[in-house]
């Protein structure tokens, strides 16, 4: 498994300024002057929030993480688009119907259940979970099918650390994701877009790869519900729909899961989903993204990077594959 290395002349975490400070940096100046002298990464948001101009949800629960050094360099998308700009079918199709909607999702109380080929099953509480393992912020890119990408800070751990909990036994091959379907908070359920519940799927060692992040926040707060809340599933190097949100179930099973959008257009999404330039979407190219965020709607489409920018990390998982029809 290759795990990046830093060069001499890349930028530490600590030397970058982060977004929040940077828009914020009127409130951090209000509050030097009143006293506050010590900084962190961890500490920003609620020091904006102190002087009136968070830019995170009201009353959202802060969440206190140490910077990982897995993140990129790149500059984070705007918080405003980052929660703005969704895809989560439960909710609706459009991209802001996940805004509209998701105030009806109930986050408490939350248990996700995990089971199968594992020697400890377990039903985690979700404060159970934001406590099993020290939390990071990782700015990870994240890559959709449609051609748009995002950088966001994510907070959570790898998700090996709920893998050690319940023991996996040799049988489990693979990982079965299964996001919340419930039609009283869900509206989007209403429509036969999809099968539901929507169920995503992982290869073991793919979830057990460092980068697999169970996610608790982003931005410093607790996950948006229209971002998946209260828990999902980052995986950086694959497209945005391999990451299921509000999950309920995680089985560990012997045999390739059936994948939601597998299942609705399996000439369209592969069960690996690695993000791959040299393979086209039936409908579209896949060369090319648009990063949210970047002067409009109109920016210039920057290249798509193989695994998302990931390979030096994540290649080796897929050594002597034909990735061209393992999509």
């Amino acid at each position: 498994m290759l795990v990046r290395t830093r060069r001499a002349d890349d930028p530490q975490p600590s030397e970058i300024t982060p977004r929040l400070l940077h828009e914020h940096r009127r409130s951090v100046l209000k509050a030097a002057a009143a006293g506050l002298a010590a900084w962190s990464a961890s500490t920003i948001v609620d020091a904006a929030a102190a002087t009136g101009e968070s830019s995170g949800s009201p009353g959202a629960t802060r969440l206190q993480a140490r910077t990982s050094a897995l993140s990129t360099m790149e500059r984070p998308t705007p918080y405003k688009d980052v929660v703005g700009y969704n895809n989560f079918y439960e909710f609706g199709t459009d991209k802001d119907d996940p805004a509209a909607y998701a105030g009806s999702l109930r986050v408490r109380p939350w248990t996700v259940t995990v089971e199968g080929e594992v020697a400890r099953p377990r039903v985690f509480d979700i404060d159970e979970l934001l406590r099993l393992a020290p939390l990071e912020e990782r700015i990870y890119r994240l890559r959709c099918v449609e051609g748009w990408s995002m950088v966001i800070p994510w907070i959570g751990y790898s998700f090996a650390e709920l893998m050690k909990r319940v023991e996996p036994t040799a049988k489990a091959r693979y990982v079965e994701f299964v996001t919340l379907a419930d039609a009283g908070q869900m509206p989007g359920l209403r429509s036969s877009v999809l099968a539901w519940p929507y169920v995503e799927g992982l290869r073991i060692d793919e979830a057990a790869h460092p980068l697999t992040l169970l996610t608790l926040g982003l931005y410093g707060e607790v996950l948006p519900k229209q971002n998946g809340a209260p828990v999902r599933i980052i995986v950086p190097w694959k497209y945005g729909f391999k990451s299921g949100k509000s999950l309920v179930r995680i089985r560990f099973v012997e045999k390739q899961p059936q994948t939601s959008w597998n299942l609705a257009a399996p000439q369209e999404y592969g069960f690996y989903s690695n993000v791959n330039p040299q393979v086209n979407h039936p409908r579209w190219s896949q060369a090319t993204e648009r990063r949210i965020g970047e002067d409009g709607f109109l920016q210039r489409k920057r290249p798509t990077l193989m695994f998302n920018g990931y390979a030096d990390q994540v290649a080796s998982l897929y050594a002597g594959m034909d990735l061209r029809k393992a999509f």
